[in-house]
């Protein structure tokens, strides 16, 4: 058992989150009543985690998505009032990692990820440690590729760009990181995979010459926070449940 200050002290120097120059708050975001025994992890901070919290009798929530976003409105009204009315009555905490959970080379989404699509050799190659790259055992079909994220991830990815050559060297960047398609391909890769996918994306893969998984925001964004949680855990004494709330996108 910890206080929530004391949760949110570890994961301040195991991410170095004062280094991130953000679009949110990193850290304490609500200070809940309650001592924290047992965390619940979860990608975003909806409605839906902070019930499945309350369910599951969770002190605290620790997401990757948490609230307060630059140059949305500050206040607590509408959507964000009813959940965090919810979030206070409960007595629960909410404490949310953004860029410093992308990063990180241990527990971090990028790292997490590669991990989890059996990238080797992976590392932190440019834009501040969020863009990853590495290699496959052996060279593969982009469609081939396609297909293991889709088994790894329980979600088909969206190809665009070359297809024609096989792939071995590989870029990656979680969840919104397509913008880094121009970088990846400056690193030599055969193909870059993030999140998401906006109309100029495929343009620019094409030409590139750069195969272009898009393979969804949430889906790419899963590992770090289930990872991060298993950490905090072990090290305060805690228990630890992730929870999955699905999304497409």
């Amino acid at each position: 058992m910890c206080k929530p200050r004391e949760l949110v002290a570890f994961c301040d120097q195991l991410l170095d989150a004062s280094a991130f120059a953000d679009y949110c708050p990193n850290g304490l975001q609500v200070e809940g009543e309650r001592e924290i025994e047992l965390l619940v992890s979860g990608v975003t901070a909806s409605a839906a985690l902070i019930e499945a919290a309350c369910d599951l009798g969770a002190d605290a929530i620790l997401v990757h998505h948490g609230w307060f976003w630059k140059n949305e409105p500050p206040c607590l009204t509408g959507i964000k009032a009813r959940r965090a009315r919810t979030l206070l009555k409960a007595g629960m905490s909410l404490i949310a990692y953004h860029l410093p959970l992308d990063a990180h080379a241990e527990v971090g989404n990028n790292a997490t990820l590669g991990n989890e699509l059996g990238f080797l050799e992976a590392s932190p190659t440019a834009a501040g440690g969020l863009l990853w790259s590495g290699r496959l055992a052996a060279p593969l079909a982009p469609e081939a590729v396609a297909a293991r994220v889709a088994e790894r991830l329980g979600r088909a990815p969206l190809l665009v760009g070359e297809t024609a050559r096989q792939v071995t060297r590989v870029a990656w960047c979680s969840g919104g990181g397509q913008g880094h398609i121009e970088l990846a391909a400056e690193l030599g890769v055969d193909l870059f995979l993030s999140g998401e996918i906006s109309e100029q994306t495929t343009h620019l893969a094409r030409e590139l010459g750069l195969s272009y998984l898009a393979a969804g925001h949430h889906a790419t964004e899963r590992y770090g926070v289930q990872a991060l949680g298993e950490r905090v855990a072990a090290h305060l004494g805690l228990r630890h449940q992730f929870v999955e709330i699905a999304n497409p996108a």
